[in-house]
């Protein structure tokens, strides 16, 4: 495949009936209240929003409520946001019901189940474990891998007690927490196999894409084919640690980076902005693996003690993955970039959890913005700044930056879903996401052992951007 070109056949999605798309909720964009109601009615009344000023509004929010705030979710069926709050302020309820979200009486607040998790981290780093803030039970939701027995088990059980009763709870996954390296329509590097997330421009307008940081630490150089020749170079790796994620740029400053995902089958949605994740938001995921999958995102800042090690800050999702999809795209349907494939348990057969890097924070820590800063295919939008989370209503694109380009280096699957012959469990192998929705095209044959690449038989166009897996 040539990463110079940018596919013909672009069937931009535009509904529900495209390539899996049809399973999920269709986000409305923010109604305001009837023109019949009093004035006083319509800023009381609960506001319907999309997840993107959802989580714009909870951040505000989240400040303005201080230790009476405890957490908040997107509400996808009612298209609302649902703050906890702690206590019986009446200035605090009204001062939700005035920002238009419904408020929900808890126990535990933002601030204590924060340092739950601290807890957490002091008395139960052990591989196999994960956890993250669930708003919707106001809990700290914890999670052990089958890995995880005998002594091992009974630290994170007694941790999980510690944190007295109705701050946490734990479940055990049949899975095993690993990053899913190898996969996707492909990039390779140092014999391990990912995928590509979203093309970007770097800070000095050069073309670039993030992928997953585990990729990125495991390879200096990464090419569009096993052994072939290198198309871009790792300028920065974060993993374990702060987050998994990496910055790749095109060794070819003349690179077209088209800001797309590819669907597979000539399709691709356009991704015009990165956003924060909100819980309770329909997501999708892009991987040559296992295709295109949707699913919601279920806990934020979350902790995954991989064999690796522990990262933190990632978004916690029941969209399902397999090895092979590191590195990809996680993305919303009116195409605002989400989040990289980090990794999980289980695959997509017999479910799992599956973690990703959100791509706000990512952009931010490399001083990129999505898109090609108006060299490749329409040009960098005035809503500039990575990272600055804006609600998607507002025009505040989340990294704002350069919209029509963004997908993936090498692209995503292309003209067929991007199924690799072999696939594999690549440098670490494991079994992947979780068994979320599978909304999508073409579930790939991979599967197979990692290292050697796979054979990237799916040819996937270059770089429109499907996000890859690694």
């Amino acid at each position: 495949m040539s990463h110079r070109r940018i596919p013909k056949r672009k069937a931009i999605l535009a509904g529900a009936g495209a390539v899996g798309i049809a399973a999920a909720a269709i986000l409305l964009p923010h109604a305001n209240a009837s023109q019949s109601e009093s004035d006083s009615e319509a800023r009381s009344a609960p506001r319907t929003m999309s997840a993107a000023s959802a989580a714009d509004l909870v951040s505000k929010l989240g400040e303005k409520l201080g230790e009476a705030y405890g957490g908040a979710y997107y509400d996808a069926e009612k298209q609302q946001v649902v703050v906890n709050v702690v206590g019986n302020n009446n200035n605090v309820i009204v001062e939700v019901k005035k920002a238009g979200a419904v408020a929900r009486s808890v126990e535990n607040s933002a601030g204590e189940l924060k340092s739950a998790a601290s807890t957490l981290a002091e008395k139960a780093t052990i591989p196999g474990t994960a956890w993250s803030v669930d708003p919707k039970t106001n809990q700290i939701f914890v999670t052990a891998d089958r890995t995880v027995s005998g002594e091992r088990w009974d630290r994170i059980e007694s941790a999980v007690k510690s944190l007295g009763s109705g701050m946490a709870r734990i479940q055990k996954s049949s899975g095993e927490f690993k990053p899913f390296v190898e996969g996707g329509d492909a990039i390779f590097g140092g014999g391990a196999r990912c995928s590509l997330g979203f093309n970007v421009t770097t800070q000095d307008g050069s073309p670039g894409f993030l992928t997953a940081g585990h990729c990125g630490v495991a390879a200096e150089q990464w090419s569009e084919e096993p052994d072939g020749e290198p198309i871009g170079t790792v300028q920065e790796a974060t993993f374990p640690g702060d987050g998994d994620f990496a910055l790749v740029t095109y060794d070819d400053p003349a690179t077209q980076a088209a800001s797309t995902v590819d669907l597979g089958n000539g399709q691709t949605v356009s991704i015009t902005e990165a956003a924060d994740a909100a819980v309770g938001q329909e997501v999708f995921r892009m991987g040559s693996t296992t295709g295109l999958k949707d699913g919601a995102v279920t806990g934020l800042d979350a902790t995954v003690n991989y064999p690796e090690g522990t990262v933190t800050g990632l978004i916690q999702t029941d969209v399902c993955a397999e090895p092979g999809d590191s590195g990809g795209s996680l993305f919303t349907q009116d195409g605002s970039a989400i989040g990289l494939t980090s990794g999980g348990s289980g695959d997509c057969t017999a479910g799992g959890e599956t973690f990703f890097q959100p791509v706000t924070t990512a952009l931010a820590a490399v001083g990129a913005q999505i898109g090609d800063g108006g060299a490749g295919d329409g040009g960098a939008e005035d809503n500039g700044g990575a990272g600055d989370g804006g609600a998607e209503d507002d025009g505040g694109a989340a990294n704002g930056g350069a919209e029509d380009n963004g997908g993936a280096a090498n692209g995503g699957a292309t003209e067929d879903p991007g199924a690799q012959e072999n696939g594999g469990a690549a440098a670490d192998g494991g079994a992947a996401g979780d068994g979320g929705a599978t909304a999508d095209p073409g579930v790939q044959d991979n599967g197979g052992a990692a290292g050697d690449g796979g054979a990237a038989d799916d040819g996937g166009g270059a770089h429109d951007g499907l996000g890859q897996s690694g």
